[in-house]
């Protein structure tokens, strides 16, 4: 079907019966263009950036609020297609959003539970360049990369592989990862997928470490050890132990790849692909299957505070278009049962000693040593997804004195809601530093001004005009 037919089609019929075949790159636009302009009181359509090539990289955010961040909404993500010839998660995120948007029309409990607690962003395509060269054979990766013929997910700032001296500036990294990097520091992303084709698995952090690997024809391979070992100070926050590179929150991220497992038609049995190893419970940690240096994975858990598992979601990379409707229904379950995981944990807002919520307090949990402490918004918020139990939270803010508390935290996500608690803090005498170095730098601002309210650079983002007309897709809006 030529664009302009497929145009006017969606002018006709605003309700457009989304197909189970594959969408190429313009098509996806003018479907999510048509889907935010006919429900524009759930759905908001935006651009975070460009690839390469100059197209626009489109990110549908759905949710009762969907323009903008509230206050004790998590943020969640799902991001598809960033190697270009694994293409499936692209399908499965279109049809993810017309799930939701005809759940909400048709007033379907489950759908109104997770648009009015969730914001739910959806990329399908983060690297379309990659999806213009890719070819429909199963294991080659003609179409992996960028238009520059590079891997995005080894493109990113890694703290282990990359010392502080040595790290490329933003500027030089890709357009695509300058996008996400961008789009991270903007939202407040709590729960994220990654999701690729190749294997059946979710996989999660961290794929890097900085013990015991060897380079073997331009790949880093684990050697094996049979104890715990701890990383040293260079590399904070990581545990190494059987093969793995575990981190801080370990039993949390195992929890969210069986979440996805379980819930999925077969990944749980771990041994569906004959291309690949078996993996017990259909999961593995990211370092234990393949270490790699520069994913986004690794990225987003140290420097965003956002936990993000790599799901691959089919043995194919470029399955048939005649298996697309057996595949959703494989994964449909799963994928929602994992945006509900966003509501795992405690969130709220840190308070200084005149009741103003403050940004850039640090929120940390004993036992849990994040390489980057986790920290309050804008908004003065936290978010800590958590397993049931009790924990020692710690709270710090200059001028104010530490304040240490004990939560007893129940499971959320039946209730679409982690528990809410808000620290309240007390100002003390005590002379403190209004800069501190909270993390190493992934390529930007060094330092955190913590009295200043935060020094964060945004993004110049770039909205469509979605309710002028489809017949020309032009028109930009630049905040």
């Amino acid at each position: 079907m030529s664009s302009l037919l497929f145009a006017s089609f969606l002018l006709l019929d605003p309700i457009w019966a989304l197909e189970f075949r594959y969408h190429d790159n313009s098509e996806i636009e003018q479907y999510l263009v048509q889907t935010s302009r006919s429900n524009p009181n759930i759905t908001h359509l935006y651009s975070i950036g460009t690839s390469v090539r100059g197209q626009q990289l489109w990110v549908l955010a759905l949710g009762v609020n969907p323009q903008r961040h509230v206050v004790g909404i998590p943020e969640f993500k799902y991001v598809a297609n960033m190697h270009g010839n694994e293409v499936l998660g692209r399908e499965l995120l279109l049809h993810l959003i017309d799930h939701l948007v005809q759940g909400y029309r048709n007033e379907d409990v489950s759908a109104l539970q997770l648009l009015r607690s969730t914001r739910i962003h959806i990329l399908p395509s983060m690297n379309p360049d990659g999806y213009d060269d890719a070819d429909t054979d199963c294991q080659y990766s003609q179409g992996r990369f960028n238009h520059n013929g590079v891997d995005l997910n080894r493109n990113f700032p890694d703290v282990f592989s990359d010392p502080q001296s040595k790290q490329k500036s933003e500027d030089q990294r890709e357009a695509e990862v300058r996008a996400v990097m961008g789009w991270l520091r903007n939202e407040t992303f709590v729960l994220s997928a990654n999701l690729h084709g190749g294997a059946l698995v979710a996989s999660y952090a961290y794929d890097n470490g900085n013990q015991g690997k060897e380079r073997v024809h331009g790949l880093h391979v684990r050697q094996r050890i049979n104890h715990v070992r701890c990383l040293s100070k260079h590399s904070p926050g990581s545990m190494q132990m059987g093969g793995a590179s575990l981190t801080p929150d370990d039993d949390v991220f195992v929890h969210l790849s069986r979440e996805y497992s379980y819930s999925h038609a077969s990944m749980h049995r771990g041994n569906i692909c004959q291309s690949s190893r078996p993996f017990p419970d259909g999961i593995t940690n990211g370092y234990r299957w393949y270490p790699l240096a520069g994913g986004m994975q690794d990225y987003n858990y140290v420097w965003a505070q956002c936990l993000e598992v790599t799901l691959e979601l089919s043995c194919c990379k470029f399955p048939p278009a005649d298996q697309l409707q057996a595949l959703w229904t494989d994964n449909t379950v799963a994928l929602l049962a994992y945006v509900r995981q966003v509501h795992l944990g405690v969130k709220g807002v840190v308070y200084d000693g005149s009741g103003v919520a403050v940004q850039n307090a640090l929120v940390e949990v004993k036992g849990r040593k994040n390489v980057c402490p986790f920290r309050t918004n804008s908004h003065g918020e936290y978010y800590r997804l958590l397993l049931p139990g009790n924990y020692t939270f710690t709270v710090t803010y200059p001028g104010h004195e530490v304040l240490t508390e004990t939560l007893s935290i129940p499971y959320g996500p039946d209730k679409y809601s982690a528990m809410t608690h808000h620290f309240r803090l007390r100002r003390t005498s005590a002379i403190t530093t209004s800069y501190i170095q909270t993390c190493p730098t992934p390529g930007y601002s060094h330092a955190v001004n913590l009295e200043g309210g935060g020094a964060t650079s945004r993004p110049s983002w770039i909205r469509h005009a979605v309710g002028i007309g489809l017949a020309v897709l032009g028109g930009w809006v630049i905040e």
